[in-house]
Formats: structure tokens, sequence, C-alpha cells
């Protein structure tokens, strides 16, 4: 099977004279550090800062009737990327360097490099959504092989105070009538996805302690929630 790449949906194969001749090996995105040297103390300190972001290149060519516009169209872009040999994951990408097409055209052949986030998610994963609960509690598994940064909507009234594995992390206020809120941890917002409205000032907590760890995660509260919508909860490097 030849190779392929998937920019937001869209496959390579269906851009008529377009060869992805060589795709980027799966690699693992290098892990930050801060490394601090103290005066009189052997070694030294490292601090992790997190994963980075990474660059995958990819080889292009052309074949056949190609129609250059299209094959340029299709490049300027930004958003999800499959890659044919990890089919069932997808990464967040930009195309930040200049592609020459010119040299593609004179010589059918060109480089092109995705700038891609460090982590991935699977493709066939769907939002899990609760409108039944036992105790004001929910199981959700992050299904990846590190831990994940999920995004979570919660409907109801009133106060409610989030705990994630027993762990109180938001105080949230919903206000009087039946309301929305949605607390996106990679991002570090919370908005009301209806209306677009940030809702940060509704919200009591630090973003960053919403991470759900490798396997079974409970999420459990006291208030008024009718429904919860939990989504990217799996993910991997």
């Amino acid at each position: 099977m030849r190779n392929y790449i998937i920019l937001n949906d869209r496959s390579s194969a269906d851009i008529p004279g377009l060869l992805i001749q060589e795709l980027a090996p799966i690699s693992k995105p290098l892990l930050r550090n801060q490394i601090e040297e103290i005066e009189g103390r052997d070694g030294d300190i490292v601090t992790p800062l997190g994963y980075a972001a990474y660059d995958k290149e990819i080889s292009i060519g052309l074949y056949g009737k190609f129609d250059i516009d299209e094959v340029i169209e299709y490049f300027n872009s930004e958003g999800k990327v499959v890659f044919s040999n990890e089919p069932d994951k997808y990464y967040y990408y930009k195309i930040l360097n200049q592609i020459d097409f010119e040299r593609l055209v004179r010589f059918r052949t060109a480089a092109v490099t995705l700038h891609v986030q460090p982590f991935k998610y699977a493709n066939d994963e769907k939002a899990k959504t609760y409108t039944s609960f036992d105790n004001n509690s929910v199981t959700i598994r992050n299904n990846g092989n590190i831990y994940s940064k999920p995004t979570i909507t919660i409907f109801g009234t009133g106060t409610i105070n989030l705990s994630l594995n027993g762990n109180q992390i938001f105080v949230i206020n919903l206000g009087d009538q039946a309301s929305q809120i949605t607390i996106d941890a990679q991002s570090l917002e919370a908005y009301n996805a209806e209306t677009g409205v940030l809702m940060n000032r509704s919200v009591d907590g630090d973003y960053d302690n919403l991470r759900l760890k490798v396997g079974t995660n409970t999420i459990s509260w006291s208030g008024s929630a009718t429904k919860i919508v939990i989504n990217k909860y799996s993910r991997w490097i």
C-alpha cells in the first residue's frame, strides 16, 4: 500500500498527481529540561519542563496530470494530520517552513516539513457523555501512554465543587439558571461552548490540575450537575 497523509480529513490520495514518497519515522518527542548547577553541590538539578513540539519531514512527488495549484492549496493549511504509518492516530500540525514548489514542478520532488505538537490522539475516540450518575461521580479511562489534559463540559446550576481522583480541583459557579461551562485543560481556558463567551471568572482552581492519569480516573462533585461531557481523554507520545 502506498504512503499517504490526511490533512483535516482530506487524503493526499484524493489530490490528482500527488505522491507521498517518504514519511517521517515514528519518534518520541523531546522532553525539555532545565539543568541547574549549585556551587558546592555534586551533580546538578534537572527539572522537567514538558515535551517539545517537533518537525516531521515528508518527501512528496508529482506524476501524471497534476494541478500544482491544488497541491499548493492542500499544503496551505493547519489543523489535524494523520500519517499512513500511524493510521489510528492524529497530530496537531502547522506548516511553518516554505515549500519549494518550483523544485517540485521541475524535478517532481520536494520536502514538506510539518511542525507537530508532541502528543497524538486516537482517530476513533468519541466524547463520553454522562447523564446518570452514581454518588455524583463518573469514571473515565485514559487509554494512552501518558497523562491527558481533557476538555470537560458540565451542565447544571449553582456551585459545583469538582474533584479528580479524590482531590478537589475546581469550584465552578454556574449561576442560578441552567447553564453549561467547558474547561479546556490543554488551552487553559473556560468558556460556554454554545455562546463562545469566556467564563474563566466562573472557575476557581488551576486548570493544569485537570490531568487524567493513564488508566481509570474518577471525577466526582457536589452540587447540581445534570450532564457531564468529557473529550480528548486519551493521548500518546
